[in-house]
């Protein structure tokens, strides 16, 4: 295979390498939590984070794979193993079955965990010059923080 010359030197492509796997992972732990909570939601708020879970847990999906696309894209391959995602992630699973309402706190944790994630990569992508990952990234805070902000309003009594 022919060497990577796309303008970013391969120490840098390592170091954006390692902080998307972290991220990656971070991106699956919420995912499946996500699906985890919409599947066991139960309670007065059923039907609406039911829903809402659904609509989270569609967009992670989707997000996966941008993140992984970009590892490879940058020469190195993407994470894909639970006992990888669990030595990366900053996200701790969550046991047993909570209440709906422990079910969005730990969703606003994840959320928020995921968008320092992806934060902390920023000056390091920028230092290379790597818009598109910095695009990546920037959409990823984006949809983290409107998430997070989303899920702590169901909270506010």
């Amino acid at each position: 295979m022919p060497a990577i010359d796309i303008g970013i030197s391969e120490a840098d492509r390592k170091k954006i390498v390692a902080g998307l796997s972290a991220l990656l992972a971070d991106s699956y732990t919420l995912y499946l939590m996500t699906h985890n909570f919409h599947w066991n939601v139960k309670g007065p708020q059923f039907n609406s984070l039911h829903l809402m879970f659904m609509g989270q847990y569609t967009e992670q999906w989707n997000a996966l794979d941008l993140i992984a696309e970009r590892i490879r894209a940058l020469g190195y391959p993407a994470p894909g193993t639970y006992k990888e995602f669990v030595k990366l992630a900053s996200i701790a699973e969550v046991e047993g079955v909570p209440s709906a309402d422990d079910m969005v706190r730990y969703l606003v944790g994840a959320q928020e965990a995921t968008a320092r994630t992806a934060r902390k990569l920023l000056p390091v992508v920028d230092a290379a010059n790597d818009q598109p990952t910095i695009d990546l990234l920037t959409q990823r805070l984006d949809v983290h923080e409107k998430t997070a902000w989303m899920l702590r309003s169901v909270l506010d009594n």
